[in-house]
């Protein structure tokens, strides 16, 4: 009897150590599986991004009458109000106004709308010279940011600090997911038309530094174009600026310096201005709402379509983007439907 009972006994702790053992294994699956899941999913969601800017928001032009470029500080608004993007870091370049006024629009921004949590850091103040490359604080601060994570880098004046980079570091090249521009065309007949009265703009950010695509072409790096293709089908008027005026304090301070400019645009028969840089940055926060397509990109000589009465006597290089011959990119022409209200409640999120 004593000999039944103890069997008895011995095969229930069996019985339970078996159901405590698998209890455990299911716990374990239960907890673990979803926590990393979303933790991965997470971390899958936010595009970290690096921003290379030659900022003019509110400047006059220094070597002519007249204000800069307003639409560098909407697509850098917008990438702050983006709840999936997260801001790595600013350089400023030379371009559209000096780089000492970009660097205090960027530490501007920052301390205003970013709690100064963004670090800005100044670049260079002039095109790559081959015979002489010289590093900066901006080209040093981007290799120390790659060297611990790949980045976006959204590089929306003349490419010269990332071209800079990629010649001191090319180690680096791999850790770029994608540098995004607002340059290039489709064939050199492709006008930069801005108003009616017969004036062609410059492809400025290539113009300024031709060296510095060809750098990004010859390291293979993958390029994202958002050419004035793209920016010349959407507007911001007078009736968006007042819009945004409302919003925040940061679309106050950017609507009311983009009043001169907005005037310029008018002054020239247009009906509005196109916000040529915000289509880069609006490719990072959502690619779907831009049309694309995948064609190569190559530097030719034409004659210079800014200059008038010019026979062939004034050349210059053309970006030019299709299925011929040369280095892959992502070429942006279109927007989707409704783009613009998505635009605008973008630039409007608390």
């Amino acid at each position: 009897m004593k000999k039944i009972k103890l069997i008895g006994i011995l095969s229930m702790i069996t019985v339970l150590s078996a159901c405590n053992t698998k209890t455990k294994k299911e716990e374990a699956t239960t907890v673990k599986t979803p926590i990393s899941s979303v933790e991965q999913e997470t971390t899958d969601a936010i595009k970290k991004v690096w921003i290379d800017a030659d900022l003019a928001v509110g400047m006059k032009r220094i070597n002519r009458p007249g204000y800069s470029d307003v639409d560098d500080g909407y697509a850098v608004l917008q990438l702050l109000k983006a709840k999936n993007v997260a801001i790595k870091g600013m350089s400023t370049v030379f371009g559209n106004s000096s780089l000492e006024n970009a660097f205090a629009i960027g530490k501007y921004i920052s301390a205003e709308f970013a709690a100064n949590k963004i670090a800005v850091y100044q670049g260079a103040e002039s095109a790559i010279n081959l015979d002489s490359v010289v590093t900066n604080d901006a080209v040093e601060a981007m290799a120390a940011a790659l060297q611990k994570e790949p980045l976006i880098i959204l590089a929306i004046g003349p490419a010269t600090n990332v071209g800079l980079l990629l010649l001191k570091y090319p180690e680096l090249k791999s850790q770029i997911k994608e540098v995004v521009l607002v340059a290039g065309r489709r064939t050199p007949t492709d006008y930069f038309k801005i108003g009616n009265k017969g004036r062609h703009a410059k492809d400025l950010n290539f113009d300024l530094d031709n060296n510095a695509f060809r750098i990004l072409f010859e390291n293979e790096v993958p390029v994202v174009l958002c050419p004035f293709e793209i920016s010349s089908k959407v507007w911001v008027g007078q009736e968006d600026l007042n819009e945004l005026k409302t919003a925040s304090p940061a679309t106050k301070w950017l609507a009311e310096a983009s009043e001169p400019w907005l005037a310029q645009w008018l002054d020239q028969g247009a009906t509005g201005f196109n916000p040529f840089d915000v289509l880069a940055s609006h490719y990072i926060i959502a690619p779907e709402d831009i049309v694309k397509e995948s064609l190569n990109a190559r530097l030719e000589l034409h004659t210079d379509d800014t200059v008038k009465e010019n026979d062939k006597q004034v050349f210059k290089q053309y970006l030019l983007c299709d299925k011929e011959k040369g280095s892959p990119v992502t070429y942006c022409y279109d927007v989707v439907p409704g783009y613009h209200q998505k635009l605008i409640a973008s630039l409007k999120v608390k």
